[in-house]
């Protein structure tokens, strides 16, 4: 890949290209927040299965991903799409039924976990989670860490401060890095390098995206390579890191996208109703996403006025007078 060159290409080519059978992935956003959904609708139906997956507090993504049959394992500090789900239905489902395996880590423990990935270091440390039962349990026994040379050999260390008594901190937990085969971010703005601007929280992204080996970006506008020149201190991620650049309208969609349009509390309600039966989920996924063969199509199908419905106040960043209920 020319680091410097034209990363434009359309969906279908950088999943396929990029996202296979058992990779490491991780996807951007936070619970119904910029979730790189247009993505996600495009890994299943492409059928790409036995994938680890890794997110940070992500809800709608990972949800679809874990109902589709797509992911074996997860390693994830919550995954909800708030009052639709408080925990994610069709996660919860598969986690019950022993059919992905989990391991689950404080929020400030997956940021540190994306961020020495990042930095190029094995580990950091931290004082969250000690005394409790996120260092007792382990999700990944011993014996499949061993199998997979992908994965540390210990789930984290506790360790005593080895620099002595001159401050309060006894011990300290050692957390390992997370450097994905691929993560998957939404964006407000990239140009055709891969430079990127989030508005908003960015909440994880920018660790995840600078963590992983390949980083596809979605985005809601391509814009000229002079664009984001313009107030540089709000871009985040440079192009160096980038590997494939996607320009997709509503990528995020159901899930909000700051200044660009809310979150459908039609379709996530209604998607939290047939996600608790398993007949009407998998006539979900055909009807919705399996029939609408591209991400055009889907928000297509949704219509003009409910995308109008959500479409974000200028001033506020999201939508006036939304009913949510």
């Amino acid at each position: 890949m020319e680091i410097n060159g034209n990363k434009v290409t359309d969906l279908k080519d950088a999943i396929s290209t990029h996202v296979k059978n058992g990779c490491h992935l991780s996807i951007g956003g936070f619970t119904i927040n910029r979730n790189p959904m247009a993505a996600v609708y495009e890994i299943i139906r492409q059928g790409i299965k036995e994938i680890h997956l890794y997110a940070h507090s992500n809800g709608q993504g990972v949800d679809e991903l874990v109902g589709a049959g797509s992911i074996s394992c997860l390693e994830i500090a919550y995954g909800g799409s708030g009052k639709f789900a408080s925990t994610c239905i069709r996660f919860r489902k598969a986690v019950q039924e022993k059919k992905i395996k989990i391991e689950d880590y404080s929020n400030f423990q997956m940021t540190l976990r994306f961020l020495a990935g990042a930095m190029g270091i094995p580990f950091l440390p931290t004082r969250s989670s000690l005394g409790t039962d996120i260092v007792k349990i382990w999700g990944f026994p011993i014996e499949f860490r061993q199998k997979n040379s992908k994965l540390p050999d210990s789930k984290l260390i506790e360790l005593e401060n080895p620099f002595g008594t001159w401050c309060d901190t006894k011990k300290v937990v050692l957390v390992p890095a997370i450097n994905p085969d691929v993560t998957i971010i939404h964006v407000q703005k990239a140009d055709f390098r891969g430079n990127c601007r989030i508005d908003g929280l960015t909440f994880a992204d920018v660790e995840q995206a600078k963590a992983a080996r390949i980083l596809i970006i979605t985005c809601e506008e391509l814009v000229e390579d002079d664009d984001l020149k313009n107030a540089p201190d709000r871009n985040q991620i440079p192009f160096i890191h980038a590997h494939a650049v996607v320009h997709i309208p509503y990528g995020a969609y159901p899930t909000a996208c700051y200044r660009y349009y809310d979150y459908d509390p039609v379709y996530l309600k209604e998607y939290a109703e047939k996600a608790r039966d398993d007949k009407q989920y998998y006539s979900y996924i055909e009807d919705i996403i399996l029939k609408n063969v591209t991400h055009k199509e889907l928000i297509d199908s949704i219509g003009r006025e409910r995308l109008e419905m959500i479409a974000a106040d200028k001033n506020l960043g999201y939508a006036k007078n939304l009913d949510r209920r």
